[in-house]
């Protein structure tokens, strides 16, 4: 029987490039609440601001650092401090 690959909570964004091959030209679209897939994130589209009838509107695309910028985005209250404590024990 075949097992079928998942993407791993875990999984490191290097590992998958290279299984995935997004070095090559290819696009690769990922629909990901996991904000440690989302800040190492080329680029990311947040929908929202709610979730069902509430949301399907695009708020913000940009980089990780654009879209924590944007103040009308629930992703921005938990995405903004992960990317300032990666920014503090980087430099």
């Amino acid at each position: 029987m075949r097992r079928r690959q998942t993407w791993p909570g875990t999984t490191t964004r290097r590992r998958w490039s290279g299984r995935l091959r997004v070095n090559t030209g290819n696009t690769i679209v990922v629909i990901e609440h996991n904000l440690d897939v989302i800040k190492t994130a080329d680029w990311v589209v947040d929908m929202g601001p709610e979730g069902g009838a509430g949301g399907g509107r695009v708020l913000v695309a940009g980089t990780p650092e654009q879209v924590a910028a944007t103040p009308n985005s629930h992703t921005v209250q938990f995405l903004a401090p992960l990317l300032a404590v990666a920014a503090a024990t980087a430099g």
